[in-house]
């Protein structure tokens, strides 16, 4: 399956061995929608465009059922519209919306990153640095899929320290709404690979014990990814 392609431009593909050989409907109906979030991600479905079920099982090489019922997941986590008999659109967000959630991540991440400082083991300061690593990697070579699996993963698994399992779901949930807009362009400009570096700095930081100074990072880093999430400049 491949998600390569963009508004307008519809390439036909047959499906590929790793199709035939799925257990389920269910299982093809989360990797459909999994192949619909990366492409969201990655600027490859754009708000404002309408696109059909038909029209991407044709690109996907399956049938249509999969696909609409995969939309309608993508519709339950708010990340797209339904158009009646046409289809669906990504939703985007309002400047009011964006803020909201940047203020819900900032009273549900900050103080838990702040109390996992002097907590967390030599093996979890290695998992984050690891991730760190990886996230700056993606970005520099301008993989923004594999950036947003990264840094997903270190801002998760660094909140799932704190043993909260309910925060860590409804943080995921936040964060996948404000990834509303592609980061193609953000490669190009270069802000990709600062948020990057964030990343390494807050590791760093964690190890050091240094809460003040992550408390001060975790913040400045939200409120960076509040503009570029949104591809729009920072206030």
């Amino acid at each position: 399956m491949t998600a390569d392609w963009r508004a307008g431009d519809v390439r036909p593909t047959t499906p590929g061995p790793g199709l035939a050989a799925l257990q389920s409907r269910q299982s093809l109906r989360e990797e459909v929608a999994q192949a619909l979030r990366a492409a969201i991600v990655a600027g490859q479905l754009r708000p404002g465009t309408t696109y059909s079920a038909p029209t991407l099982a044709t690109q996907f090489g399956v049938s249509p059922t999969p696909v609409r019922e995969a939309i309608l997941d993508l519709a339950k986590e708010g990340l797209v519209t339904i158009v009646k008999n046409k289809g669906f659109r990504i939703r985007s967000l309002s400047e009011r919306e964006l803020d909201e959630i940047t203020e819900m991540r900032e009273l549900l991440e900050i103080p838990v990153v702040a109390g996992q400082v002097g907590r967390l083991s030599e093996a979890q300061l290695r998992e984050l640095s690891a991730l760190a690593e990886a996230i700056v990697t993606a970005a520099g070579r301008g993989d923004v899929v594999a950036y947003i699996e990264a840094d997903n993963e270190f801002h998760l698994s660094l909140l799932r320290a704190g043993g909260n399992l309910r925060l860590v779901d409804t943080v995921a949930d936040l964060r996948s709404r404000t990834r509303l807009y592609g980061l193609d362009a953000l490669v190009e400009s270069g802000q990709l690979v600062a948020s990057a570096n964030e990343h390494v700095e807050l590791a760093k930081l964690l190890a050091a014990g240094d809460r003040e100074a992550v408390v001060d990072l975790m913040r400045r880093h939200l409120r960076h990814v509040r503009g570029i999430w949104a591809a729009r400049p920072e206030r």
